[in-house]
């Protein structure tokens, strides 16, 4: 075991700097070295002391030993093509038969030939007797052929026995041929370079490939480069599917994939990984100003159960509240909404409504949509969800953050799956449906937009329920062999193992999820890009320091950007919160967003007016909203409603949940009622009236 110590450092073969002189290791024995010098004077030093020689230094290394193998390749045997194989097999016959007497297919039994006993023959002898023998029946090998074939079968079994030409290793890269390895090189590094590029041709390729060789070898290395044919032929190998030169977006897209393996993030019980992201939706509705265009859709996904937690629709450009408001509605119940069938019900689910509600009355008019408390939300890097808002939510909420790896979508896989079942299961049965791709889309998919952001929302809601209650090839449970779950039914598993937990939050949590800014209460109220708000319950902070002097005494204003009607302020002695309506409010009488101000205020510098004047801001605004609101063309034809979904052939349910009731028995369904509230604050309600 000693002999191991120097070996670690240094082998027979090396070149070494030691006493002003360079010398080789010509041997090791134990912890000593033998050297030689390049003058020829050998000699032998402790290891150790000349490893710790001041002028020691390693000039270079001797070459590897190749290791010995220990067993024969049989898998590259089995490989060989049958006319290489079964010459493989008739040398073995007469091989082994002069090192043992007896070939490898003799019966049980056999006496040896004489000539090949080894009782009486030498092994010199028995080859002599191999080689006449062959020799004999045609086939012509000399002593020394036999020799080495012999000693080869004795070192690697079988694979020694293989001709030359069939044992000749295959290129580093198949396809390359004898193609020198520079220009293999130049073509990967080339055609690696494609991935951000427009989609060119092969002859492009080349003249890049050439300029990659000039630039590392030379001017002579373009001579390296094979006929255009054999170019062409080498490209084709190394080209996989030709995705270099067809679709610009698919070859960038699987750039994108991890290099080398990587280990999936696995989640054991709801909430533990929730996965969010926000992209345009493919379909085309009229906002609250009158426009058309595509809204983005942010959606939360639990990686358990695939329970598309929460969705919320909103104009281009999320920002940072939005996503607070996502969470504040994974955290409350979907009610039941007038028109939904009953089948989309909590209470005739396999959802265990019972045993819920006697944790969470909130559930008792819920839509079969199960609430779920994220641990962890994996995010991207978009600014929506680096943002402060979102962060400071999340804080609040207790959940911690984990960013996904930049330009990496394979780190929500799932959230990005599901948008791609939304574009195919709801998206392409609405009007204004336009496709992702403009190869693909119809001649004018704006003129068929009839649908609100309000009433595109409603129809997503309804949709997601159904969603709720369909097979999901990802969901799969041991104990049920061959059968796919729906989300319900795997939340029904997980929630009966790990508990539920409701979290409710109250009117001040989701203001404080607001957006903040900080203003002087004056005389007149509070302004707010040129809107006025103002409430007797002001009285008392008019023209006074709110306390806060890292905000030069200003008040704390938070606001809604997609109902900007009224405002908060928090008091400075109970930190409770003043609500403060907007002064024109009577004139416009509708909620109303920051874009769609921002839109009125354009459409009066557009005609040269003032627009900062807050009464004709009010007055141009009151017209907008009115001739948006007018119920659009053709509604009649509601192609987003999914009630196909329901109708799917019935399934076998679970073991029904144990029934809270009385007599043991559980309600099936719920009668038709009006909607009642949960009496926990809605992030989507304001007072019994949509934000929209």
């Amino acid at each position: 075991m000693a002999e191991l110590a120097p070996r670690g450092v240094l082998r027979v073969g090396d070149r070494i700097r030691f006493e002003g002189r360079n010398q080789q290791v010509i041997g090791l024995e134990g912890t000593a070295l033998r050297l030689l010098s390049d003058e020829g004077d050998p000699s032998v030093m402790a290891a150790g002391y000349v490893m710790a020689a001041a002028d020691f230094e390693v000039l270079n290394r001797g070459p590897e030993a190749v290791p010995e193998s220990v067993l024969p390749p049989f898998a590259l045997v089995d490989a060989l093509p049958p006319a290489a194989a079964e010459q493989v097999r008739f040398w073995e016959q007469h091989v082994v038969e002069v090192l043992t007497g007896l070939p490898p297919d003799a019966p049980e039994g056999t006496a040896p030939r004489p000539e090949y006993d080894p009782a009486w023959r030498n092994l010199m002898e028995r080859e002599a007797a191999k080689v006449a023998e062959l020799a004999a029946g045609g086939q012509q090998i000399s002593r020394r052929t036999f020799l080495r074939m012999r000693q080869r079968y004795e070192a690697e079994g079988l694979w020694g026995l293989v001709d030359g030409r069939s044992r000749k290793p295959p290129a580093p890269i198949p396809g390359t041929g004898r193609t020198d390895e520079r220009v293999v090189e130049a073509v990967t590094e080339a055609l690696a370079g494609q991935t951000d590029l427009s989609t060119g041709d092969r002859k492009r390729l080349m003249f890049q490939a050439e300029q990659i060789l000039a630039a590392k070898y030379g001017e002579e290395a373009v001579k390296l480069l094979p006929t255009r044919a054999t170019f062409y032929r080498l490209v084709n190998s190394l080209a996989k599917n030709n995705e270099f030169f067809g679709s610009a977006t698919v070859r960038r897209q699987r750039a994108l994939r991890p290099v080398g393996p990587f280990t999936p993030s696995m989640a054991a019980r709801p909430g533990e990984i929730v996965q969010i992201d926000s992209t345009r939706l493919d379909v085309m509705v009229v906002l609250d100003d009158g426009v058309v265009a595509r809204p983005e859709l942010t959606i939360a996904v639990d990686v358990t159960t695939r329970t598309i937690c929460a969705a919320l629709l909103r104009p281009a450009g999320t920002k940072g509240v939005d996503a607070a408001v996502l969470l504040a509605r994974m955290l409350v119940p979907e009610p039941m909404r007038p028109g939904w069938d009953q089948a989309l019900a909590m209470a005739g689910s396999i959802l265990p409504h019972q045993r819920l509600m006697a944790v969470d009355a909130r559930l008792e008019n819920a839509a079969a949509r199960p609430i779920i408390v994220p641990d962890t939300i994996v995010i991207d890097h978009g600014k929506v969800f680096v943002s402060d808002t979102f962060s400071s939510a999340c804080s609040l909420l207790g959940i911690s953050l984990q960013p996904a790896r930049p330009r990496t979508p394979t780190d929500k896989a799932i959230v990005e799956r599901t948008f791609a079942s939304i574009n195919s299961l709801f998206c392409q049965y609405v009007a204004g449906y336009t496709d992702s791709d403009v190869t693909r889309r119809g001649s004018d998919p704006a003129s068929e937009a009839v649908w609100t952001l309000a009433q595109l929302q409603d129809l997503l809601d309804e949709w997601i329920i159904c969603w709720q209650q369909r097979p999901h090839e990802g969901l799969r449970n041991p104990y049920m062999a061959g059968r796919t779950l729906s989300p319900n039914e795997s939340y029904a598993i997980a929630v009966a193992r790990a508990g539920y937990l409701p979290v409710a939050l109250s009117a001040e949590d989701y203001i404080e999820l607001l957006p903040a800014v900080w203003r002087a209460v004056n005389d007149y109220g509070i302004k707010v890009n040129y809107r006025t708000y103002d409430s007797p319950e002001l009285n008392r902070l008019r023209r006074q320091p709110s306390g806060v002097t890292g905000k030069q005494n200003l008040w704390e204003v938070h606001y809604d950007p997609y109902d900007v009607s009224r405002v908060w302020v928090r008091r400075s002695d109970s930190r409770r919160w003043i609500e403060v309506p907007w002064t024109h409010l009577p004139m416009v009488r509708t909620p109303f967003a920051d874009f769609t101000w921002r839109h009125t205020r354009q459409l009066l510098a557009d005609q040269g007016r003032d627009d900062t004047s807050e009464n004709a801001i009010a007055q141009v605004l009151a017209k907008l909203l009115r001739r948006s609101a007018k119920p659009p063309a053709g509604s009649e034809q509601v192609m987003a409603r999914t009630r196909a979904a329901l109708e799917a052939p019935a399934r076998p349910a679970l073991p029904p949940a144990e029934s809270a009731d009385a007599d043991g028995s559980e309600s099936g369904g719920l009668e038709e009622v009006p909607v009642t509230p949960f009496g926990v604050f809605n992030p989507l309600e304001e007072e019994g009236r949509p934000l929209w």
